[in-house]
């Protein structure tokens, strides 16, 4: 019986496009698109992009300036869980800052930094009431939760987002030690 390179040839990238399309399809249906719906309903969110990976869930966001990013990531976490599971969520906003923004926060960053390092998280409120009187025209707010410590600014309508994992990075061995 002499095989014939075609048809197999064939059947097999037929079977690879049903096997992979397949999962394409189940997970924009079942995984995907419930997640952006609930996302891009949550008001003050302008776009939202979702990327899914075995480990975490990328959640690439921009949003208005009122936005309340706690409460997003508080109704993600709770409507999501079925499609979330065990994975971590991880936020990138689209930065609409200015350079004053950007010089009020890198001058707030090393009391927030201490505040963090050392479980002091009221300091972190403290700090920005007290930095929000140095500068005039700057509107800042904190919120936190379970994972993460959220710092809104906004100046007209440049806004800056920054979230601040509670859970310090562990350092690992160095390799070159």
């Amino acid at each position: 019986m002499k095989l014939r390179a075609v048809p197999i040839v064939v059947a097999a990238v037929l079977a690879a496009l049903l096997l992979f399309g397949g999962w394409f399809i189940y997970r924009q249906v079942t995984m995907q698109s419930p997640l952006e719906k609930i996302v891009s309903q949550y008001p003050g969110v302008t776009s939202a992009q979702i990327d899914i990976k075995p480990d975490q869930v990328v959640l690439n966001l921009d949003l208005k300036p009122q936005a309340d990013i706690a409460g997003l990531v508080n109704v993600v976490k709770q409507k999501g869980q079925p499609i979330i599971g065990s994975r971590t969520v991880k936020l990138e906003i689209a930065d609409h800052s200015n350079p004053a923004l950007n010089q009020w926060w890198s001058e707030a960053m090393f009391p927030v930094a201490e505040a963090m390092e050392n479980k002091k998280y009221t300091q972190i409120t403290s700090t920005v009431e007290l930095m929000k009187k140095k500068k005039s025209g700057i509107e800042a707010d904190t919120d936190m939760d379970s994972s993460n410590v959220y710092i809104r600014l906004s100046e007209g309508k440049a806004t800056k987002f920054i979230v601040l994992p509670r859970q310090s990075q562990q350092m690992g061995v160095w390799p070159n030690a």
